[in-house]
């Protein structure tokens, strides 16, 4: 049997939280770290202000706000792995092996055997020939566009694409051309303006993090001359979609020889960094081309004894995915049932837009009744008044998710039920 690369560390004591959190004492030990609270008088701009009230994850699938204990459906640790008792062994381990960082760019002497062994358990995991692990997810793109600058004649880019593709689109170096969210129309429209000689390159991201939709990289494939490639952001596909949880190309049965796939190890895998996967000779031209890589200093070590943990658990514990296949499949069958309109397949991500700030707030009310937390959020690629993302994961309890399906059915009856009655006797006095 194969040893794991780092030790199994202590047993999690009585009073400590397996949970993620930090425990009793050490949250003492940090109070001394909070800021102060800028007073109305001071005409400081309070924090609050720019960024949500801060919330305390605990147990796992709850979050404490304003001192009550709320279920939580916001963030995508979709396995809960942030808080899986071995991943924190493996950190706690790691922390006590190698200290905190390295302190150093892998192309000086912050290359560590470690961050090597990761990569290779990544390769085999998605059945990649080779990958490239960045300090966070974000980066991946960026660093890919770095590399190949200078190598494609036109970018084309989903209109609501993540923002890190959105800047990494900037460093082709090259015209970049949007088309229409999801459309395979559009995206063929967009490729006849490039050309016959055309060498494009397209980026989008393969489970949309706002929608829960899926790129139709099938579709795009078929349309894209052969000269060109297709640099997918899978953040959220990467160990979710697919027999194996390899993503979204896997789910949708594509090759994989044109697709060059970056991943974030903060969603599924529960922990942090970011990850290239390509080719060998992608990946030496990435380590000698690129800055942001050879620039920064890599994932700290705790961190990559973390990923190394995740990754074991995914590939031998296959219920975790199909547990969540399950939960995503039942929550989203019964919020059709009750008239919820536009449930996507198949990520584990629930929108909800709503239609003006009254009907905002009242959902907001009736989460909170239901003991739920309100995911209601900004984020680039959704619209720019907010909504509501409610993130499912294998961890939630049925009660959790039926106290959700509780909430919708009023507002679902009451608003589009009434809608459809309305639209149903218009065409009928036609």
């Amino acid at each position: 049997m194969e040893k794991s690369p780092v030790s199994k560390a202590r047993r999690i004591k009585s009073g400590e939280t397996p949970s993620g959190s930090i425990g009793i004492k050490a949250a003492g030990a940090l109070d001394r770290f909070k800021p102060p609270v800028a007073s109305a008088a001071s005409g400081e701009a309070h924090p609050r202000s720019l960024l949500p009230e801060p919330l305390q994850q605990v147990a796992r699938t709850f979050v404490l706000r304003r001192g009550r204990k709320l279920s939580y459906f916001g963030g995508c640790d979709y396995f809960r792995l942030s808080s899986h008792p071995a991943v924190l062994e493996a950190f706690r381990d790691g922390l006590s092996r190698y200290g905190l960082n390295v302190a150093a760019a892998r192309a000086t002497t912050g290359n560590h055997w470690l961050s090597e062994t990761l990569e290779k358990r990544l390769a085999q995991f998605f059945g990649a020939e080779n990958v490239l692990l960045v300090s966070c997810g974000y980066l991946a793109n960026l660093v890919v566009a770095q590399t190949l600058a200078g190598g494609y004649s036109q970018v084309l880019i989903d209109e609501r694409s993540h923002a890190s593709l959105l800047d990494a689109a900037q460093l082709f170096g090259c015209p970049i051309i949007t088309f229409r969210h999801r459309s395979a129309e559009a995206f063929a429209a967009a490729v006849q303006r490039c050309g016959p000689a055309a060498r494009p390159i397209l980026l989008t991201d393969g489970l949309f993090s706002h929608d829960g939709e899926v790129a139709p990289l099938d579709r795009y494939l078929e349309l894209l001359p052969s000269a060109g490639s297709v640099l997918v952001d899978d953040a959220h596909g990467a160990g979710v979609l697919g027999r194996s949880g390899r993503g979204t190309a896997e789910y949708l049965g594509v090759p994989g020889e044109r697709l060059i796939q970056t991943i974030t190890l903060s969603k599924a895998f529960g922990g942090f960094g970011g990850a290239i996967l390509g080719t060998r000779a992608l990946r030496a031209r990435m380590i000698a081309r690129s800055r942001s890589f050879s620039g920064s200093t890599p994932m700290p070590l705790p961190l990559v004894c973390a990923g190394l943990a995740a990754v074991k658990l995914l590939q031998t514990d296959r219920g975790l995915r199909r547990r969540l296949a399950g939960i995503t499949d039942t929550v989203k069958r019964a919020l059709r049932e009750v008239g919820f309109p536009g449930v996507p397949v198949p990520g584990p991500i629930i929108p909800f837009i709503p239609r003006h700030a009254r009907q905002a707030a009242m959902l907001k009310r009736r989460l909170l009744a239901a003991g739920i937390h309100p995911p209601f959020i900004h984020y680039p690629g959704g619209p720019a008044s907010g909504f509501f993302r409610f993130a499912l994961s294998s961890e939630h309890t049925q009660s959790q998710l039926d106290a959700l399906i509780r909430v919708f059915g009023p507002i679902a009856q009451a608003e589009w039920a009434g809608e459809s009655r309305a639209a149903r006797s218009r065409r009928g006095n036609k």
